[in-house]
C-alpha cells in the first residue's frame, strides 16, 4: 500500500495555546479517513498543514514526490465567474489534456454534480451549490489526496445524500472533517480523533464509524482502570514516605523517585480522563395548554414560486417536529411565519396566550460581530439569572466550554462552533414554550451535540426543528413534515421513512423522464432513390442481421459515455483521450449501420 503522507511528531500552537503537541500520524492510497475532535482541537489548521497552507511549529512532514493535495476549506470563496469557467480554470494544471478536450472534460464533471446551467454565476449560487462547485474545482486538478472540512455545512438532505453517494462511487482517497455521525458512518473505512484525552492526542482505528465508538470505549475504558491502578500505587508509596522521612538509603532513594514518577503519571493520566462537555438545558414554562400554536391552510409564495400550500400544523406540549427538503423549498420561512416574523400569504396562525418562543436563527444575525464574549453571554451585567439562581458570568461561560481568559474577546474572533455555542447560551436563559430551532448543530462537535439531544429530549415545551443532522432527527423527532420543491406537504412518522420517500420519488421520476425521452429511430420519411438492382442473397442476410448489429452498436456507444461520466478519468487524462477516440469512431459506426439499413431497405421495396 502507497503512502503518501507521513507526520512525525508534529505539533503547532497559536499564541500561548497549543492546538496539539507531537502528532504521527500517516495516510495511504485508498484510505477514506474521517477526523473528528472537540471544537478547538485544531482539525481545520491539522488539514491546512497537510494541505501545506500553514506549517507546522515542530515536527516533520513527509509526502511521495509530486503529491497533489486538494482542499475543499469550510466556507467556499469561489472567483466571480461561470460554473464552467471555474472548472476551466481548475483544468488549466492538467497538462495532458488538449485545449479542445477541456470543456467537455468541464460539462461530464459539472453534470456528474448536478449542474445544470454552466453559465451561473457563482455569486448566485446558494450554500449548498457553492460547495459541490468547491469539490468540483478540487477533483478537476485530479488529487491524489483530497482534504474535504466539514463539507455537509451548507449542504441541504439531499445534497448530503448526493456527496455520500459521490464519495462512495469515486475512487478517491481522502479525508474528512464532519461532525455528522451518519455521513461518517457510510463514508469512511478509518477514523481519527483529535483530542488531549489520548496519550499521542489522538485515536485511531480502521472501520466505519460505529466501530470506532466501540474501539475507542474500550480503550478509555482501559485508561481509566490504569488511573485507579496507579491511584492505589501512589496511596501505598505516599504512605511509605510518610512513614520514612528520614530514610536516605539508596534503595529509599530509589523508591522516593519511583513514587515521584507515580506521581507525575497519575496526574497526567486524570487530567486526560477529566472529560468537560457543555451544560445544555433549556428552561421550560409550566403551561397547561395543549395547543400552543395552531397554523391553519397555511399557504406562502416567494417570487412567484408557490413555496408551501394548504399547510395544517398543531405544536402541543411534547411536539417534536423536524423539517426537511432541500435547500430553497421554504423550511426558513415556514420556522419564520410560527415565530411571528413573517406573514403567510393566506391561512391563520393561532398563538396561545402568553406564548414564549425561543428563536436560534440559521444566519446567526442574533449575534453582533463587535461585542465580548461577556456581552454576549450576560449583555452589561456579570450576573445571569437562570432558573431562578444567580449565576456569575464566570461560572456560566464555563458551563460552554469557555475559559473566564476569553470573557473579553471579540465575538468576531469566535470560531462557527463557538458562535453557535453562544447562542444556545443566550436560548438558554429564556423560559420557552416553544423552541424554534434552524439549523443549531452547524459547527457543534459530537460530544456537543450529544449534549444538546439528551437537553431537547428533556426539554417540556414544542420543538421544531431543521438540521441537516440525520441523527439528530432520528433521536428527537417524532414526526417530519417533508417540504417538497413543487410546494407538496407530507408529514411521516420518522426520517428514515421521508428518506424512503425520497428515493421512491426520484425513481418515479427517472422513469418518466427516460419514457419521455424521444428514442432513436430510423428515418424513414426520407425519400431515397430507387437502387437500380434487387437484394442479392448476400444482401437479405446482411439486411437480415442488420438490426442486431445496430442494437448493439447502439450498447456499445451507451457503454462508452457511461465510462466517459466516470469522475475517476479526472487523474487519468490517457483513459480519458482513449475513451473519447472509441466513443467518435462507435458513433460512426453506427451512422454507417443506419445509412446501409436504409439503403437495404430501399431495394427491398423495389
Amino acid at each position: 500500500m502507497t503512502v503518501l503522507i507521513t507526520c512525525d511528531s508534529i505539533s503547532k500552537s497559536y499564541t500561548s495555546h497549543p492546538l496539539f503537541k507531537n502528532i504521527s500520524f500517516s495516510i495511504a492510497r485508498g484510505d477514506r479517513v474521517g477526523v473528528i475532535g472537540p471544537n478547538g482541537s485544531g482539525k481545520s489548521t491539522f488539514f491546512k498543514i497537510l494541505a501545506g497552507i500553514e506549517t507546522a511549529d515542530v515536527g516533520v512532514l513527509s509526502q511521495r514526490r509530486s503529491l497533489r493535495v486538494g482542499y475543499v476549506p469550510q466556507d467556499s470563496i469561489l472567483p466571480s465567474k461561470s460554473v464552467e469557467e471555474v472548472i476551466l480554470e481548475a483544468l488549466e494544471s492538467d497538462k495532458s489534456l488538449h485545449e479542445h478536450e477541456k470543456p467537455a472534460k468541464a460539462a461530464m464533471l459539472l453534470s456528474k454534480l448536478g449542474f445544470e446551467d454552466f453559465s451561473q454565476r457563482t455569486e448566485n449560487l446558494s450554500g449548498g451549490w457553492k460547495k459541490r462547485l468547491s469539490i468540483a474545482s478540487e477533483i478537476a486538478k485530479a488529487p491524489d489526496l483530497l482534504l474535504l472540512d466539514e463539507p455537509t455545512n451548507h449542504l441541504d438532505l439531499e445534497g448530503i445524500l448526493w456527496l455520500e453517494n459521490f464519495l462512495l462511487e469515486t475512487p478517491l482517497t481522502y479525508m474528512v472533517i464532519s461532525h455528522d455521525r451518519f455521513f461518517l458512518e457510510n463514508t469512511t473505512n478509518r477514523m481519527v480523533e483529535l483530542n488531549k484525552t489520548y496519550p499521542q492526542g489522538l485515536f485511531q482505528a480502521e472501520g466505519s464509524y460505529s466501530q470506532f465508538l466501540e474501539k475507542r470505549e474500550e480503550f478509555l475504558k482501559g485508561q481509566l482502570q490504569r488511573e485507579q491502578s496507579l491511584s492505589s500505587k501512589v496511596r501505598r508509596e505516599v504512605e511509605w514516605l510518610k512513614q520514612n522521612p528520614k530514610a536516605r538509603t539508596t534503595k529509599s532513594q530509589s523508591r522516593v523517585q519511583q513514587a515521584g514518577k507515580l506521581i507525575k503519571e497519575l496526574s497526567t493520566i486524570q487530567q486526560r480522563n477529566k472529560q468537560t462537555t457543555a451544560q445544555l438545558q433549556f428552561q421550560g414554562n409550566d403551561r397547561d395548554t395543549k395547543k400552543l400554536i395552531v397554523a391553519t391552510n397555511i399557504w406562502k409564495s416567494y417570487e412567484e414560486r408557490s413555496l408551501f400550500t394548504k399547510l395544517d400544523i398543531t405544536l402541543s406540549t411534547g411536539t417534536r417536529l423536524g423539517i426537511a427538503g432541500c435547500n430553497g423549498c421554504g423550511k426558513s420561512t415556514f420556522l419564520k411565519i410560527l415565530a411571528g416574523e413573517v406573514q403567510p400569504d393566506k391561512g391563520t396562525v393561532k398563538f396561545a396566550d402568553g406564548l414564549k418562543i425561543a428563536y436560534f436563527d440559521q444566519q446567526r444575525d442574533q449575534l453582533p460581530p463587535d461585542i465580548t464574549l461577556r456581552q454576549a453571554l450576560a449583555g452589561e451585567s456579570d450576573v445571569i439569572n437562570y432558573r431562578g439562581q444567580s449565576i456569575h458570568v464566570n461560572g456560566w461561560c464555563k458551563r460552554f466550554l469557555f475559559s473566564p481568559e476569553k470573557l473579553d474577546l471579540p465575538v468576531r474572533n469566535l470560531s462557527g462552533g463557538e458562535k453557535a455555542r453562544v447562542l444556545i447560551a443566550r436560548l438558554m436563559k429564556q423560559p420557552a414554550d416553544v423552541l424554534l430551532l434552524d439549523e443549531p448543530t452547524n459547527d457543534l462537535d459530537i460530544p456537543t451535540l450529544e449534549v444538546l439531544e439528551d437537553s431537547l429530549k428533556d426539554f417540556p415545551g414544542a420543538v421544531v426543528l431543521i438540521t441537516h443532522d440525520r441523527y439528530l432527527l432520528d433521536q428527537i423527532c417524532s414526526a417530519i413534515l417533508g417540504l417538497g420543491p413543487d410546494g407538496s406537504t407530507d408529514l411521516f412518522a420518522d426520517y428514515l421513512q421521508w428518506e424512503s420517500f425520497q428515493a421512491n420519488r426520484k425513481a418515479e421520476r427517472t422513469e418518466k423522464e427516460a419514457l419521455a425521452k424521444p428514442q432513436k429511430t430510423v428515418n424513414r420519411s426520407k425519400e431515397i432513390e430507387p437502387a437500380p438492382k434487387k437484394l442479392s442473397f448476400k444482401e437479405k442476410r446482411e439486411l437480415e442481421q442488420m438490426e442486431a448489429s445496430i442494437l448493439a452498436s447502439e450498447a456499445l456507444v451507451k457503454q462508452i459515455e457511461t465510462s466517459l461520466s466516470n469522475p475517476a478519468l479526472a487523474s487519468n487524462p490517457q483513459k480519458f483521450e482513449e475513451l473519447c477516440n472509441q466513443l467518435h469512431h462507435a458513433q460512426l459506426t453506427l451512422e454507417q449501420l443506419y445509412a446501409r439499413w436504409q439503403e437495404l431497405e430501399a431495394k427491398q421495396v423495389n
